[in-house]
């Protein structure tokens, strides 16, 4: 196998610091980074000598999200499926909703209640997926250069796998966000409260590295109770049936897109990805 996409750090007692690895793409998620970056969130998890979680990424963007340039026809071949959902290669809507249900929606719920606080380290571009690697983090620090984007509207999608979108820039921006395409920049994000912290790209990596060692000073155990209780809070609101809604409208567009143009998304997009780019 070639290197791994991912790479694992202990910068400081008690803190872990988990990297994406493929700069020269972006950080574009493919099926292996996914599953590596998920044993790389149970080994920070399982380490009881572990207090905080970092994620960070290589290069000047974040993530531009799913990495559209896979061939998906055995993708799912040779990993274990970490939740109990199979039938990758059925016939219909299935094998598509499967592998979602597992990578996507799955993972990014799987690590939001990770036991242990979570910080993203956030710079440049986070495109569409890469929202769903920051949003199941407890805190985001951003560099100043940050730009925020769910473009999956105009990809004839109605919003990335992980609709946190409500909770994370509440509802009047997330229609915004959504019906334009348009990038949220870092100021803004720090104003509608989806980041806490905006830092210049320089400071990024060492003021999330300070941040952590404040965290990592708390008792463990209140450290994970407390975020149990936040995000009981937020699940209370109605975020888990909202969420599960959003996905199934998200599956409903990829099997009209299949029917209507032969493809999961609509293909026009291709010839309009630099007009809407445009736009961050």
């Amino acid at each position: 196998m070639s290197e791994s996409r991912i790479r694992y750090e202990e910068p400081a007692p008690a803190i872990a610091r988990i990297v994406l690895g493929r700069p020269e793409t972006r950080n574009a998620q493919d099926t292996r980074l996914l599953y590596e970056l998920n044993d790389a969130f149970d080994r920070a998890a399982r380490d009881d000598n572990v207090k905080v979680i970092i994620l960070a990424a290589d290069g000047p963007d974040f993530s531009s999200g799913h990495d559209l340039r896979e061939d998906l026809d055995g993708a799912m071949d040779g990993y274990t499926p970490v939740g109990t959902w199979c039938g990758f290669t059925c016939d219909g809507a299935q094998a598509q909703m499967a592998r979602e249900k597992e990578i996507y929606l799955g993972f990014s719920e799987r690590w939001r209640n990770i036991p242990k606080p979570t910080i993203a380290e956030v710079q440049g571009k986070v495109i569409a997926g890469g929202l769903m690697l920051v949003w199941p983090c407890d805190i985001i620090v951003a560099a100043d250069d940050a730009l925020f984007v769910d473009n999956t509207v105009a990809m004839g999608i109605a919003g990335a796998e992980f609709f946190n979108h409500p909770w994370e820039v509440g509802v009047r921006k997330a229609k915004e966000m959504l019906f334009t395409s348009g990038a949220v920049e870092a100021a803004a994000a720090l104003r509608l409260g989806m980041v806490n912290h905006v830092v210049p790209c320089g400071e990024l990596a060492s003021f999330t590295l300070d941040l952590a060692r404040c965290i990592a000073e708390q008792p463990l155990f209140a450290l994970r109770l407390a975020k149990e209780a936040v995000n009981a809070a937020q699940d209370a609101q109605g975020r888990v049936n909202a969420m599960q809604t959003s996905f199934a409208l998200h599956q409903l567009c990829h099997t009209h897109n299949q029917l209507v143009g032969g493809a999961m998304m609509d293909l026009s997009f291709l010839g309009r990805q630099k007009q809407i780019a445009a736009r961050w």
